[in-house]
């Protein structure tokens, strides 16, 4: 029995089972498969859901936007367009209220997990800018530490005296996660106020001998607390739960791989 028809090129018909070899052979056939099984699943959710209905005014105001945004207001350019995105109205009304219906269901699967899963990477999420003062003795991190205590100037003496890459911007880290921090350095920082000046600590590394690290003397410039009122991390942690919950659909499902 001959495979289907899949492609044409030129005058050169491209049949099901030469395509899944052409993948295959380029190493993009588990990308191609994984990739139908997740629209499968979402597809087989919003069609057994009745809590994720998209009203038609949703859709029409959706495209009426686009169409502005995109200066397609007249028929004939909207026509187009349509036709250079090798699609018709109707499929481009479908795939806009699919969009809908996607984003509907992310909040109505994650919503009841979202406070948990919040807090349970919350310390990943909270941020906070920092500034440094590292050397390699604790005779040095002490003299520095009574400088600065005594008016001296953090920025000068980092510029004078970090090992630090960042000495050349006065010592300023930047922004970092609070869950990347040692568990010493965080103790620290987490009772310490804007402006205050933690330490000194001792950095133990793999590579420092006798396991004892340099000393680093740090300032807290700004505490970045997470919270879900920001929208857009709550979007990024609505994202990743219905990831989760994708990967296990997918990971139950029995696939087999059907080609003449």
């Amino acid at each position: 029995m001959e495979s289907l028809s899949f492609l044409r090129i030129n005058d050169q018909t491209i049949s099901i089972e030469s395509a899944v070899k052409y993948l295959q052979a380029s190493g993009k056939l588990g990308q191609f498969i994984g990739d139908i099984l997740r629209q499968y699943v979402i597809e087989s959710e919003i069609h057994i859901r009745d809590d994720i209905e998209i009203g038609t005014a949703i859709t029409e105001q959706a495209i009426i936007d686009f169409r502005l945004k995109n200066q397609l207001t007249d028929p004939q350019s909207f026509q187009e367009w349509l036709k250079t995105n090798n699609t018709d109205y109707s499929s481009f009304y479908t795939s806009v209220t699919f969009g809908y219906k996607l984003e509907k269901l992310k909040a109505v699967l994650t919503e009841p997990k979202l406070q948990e899963y919040f807090i349970e990477r919350k310390i990943f999420l909270d941020r906070l800018v920092l500034s440094r003062i590292v050397v390699d003795n604790r005779e040095l991190v002490d003299e520095l530490h009574t400088q600065i205590e005594e008016g001296g100037s953090f920025e000068q003496l980092a510029k004078e005296y970090s090992l630090a890459e960042d000495r050349i911007v006065n010592g300023m880290m930047g922004i970092i996660s609070r869950g990347s921090m040692p568990d010493i350095l965080r103790a620290a920082i987490d009772v310490a106020s804007p402006g205050e000046l933690v330490g000194p600590i001792e950095i133990v590394g793999k590579d420092s001998p006798q396991g004892e690290g340099p000393y680093g003397l740090f300032r807290v410039e700004q505490f970045l607390p997470a919270s879900l009122e920001d929208t857009q991390l709550k979007q990024a942690l609505q994202n990743e739960l219905f990831e989760k919950w994708l990967a296990e659909k997918i990971q139950n499902l029995t696939v087999k791989l059907q080609v003449s």
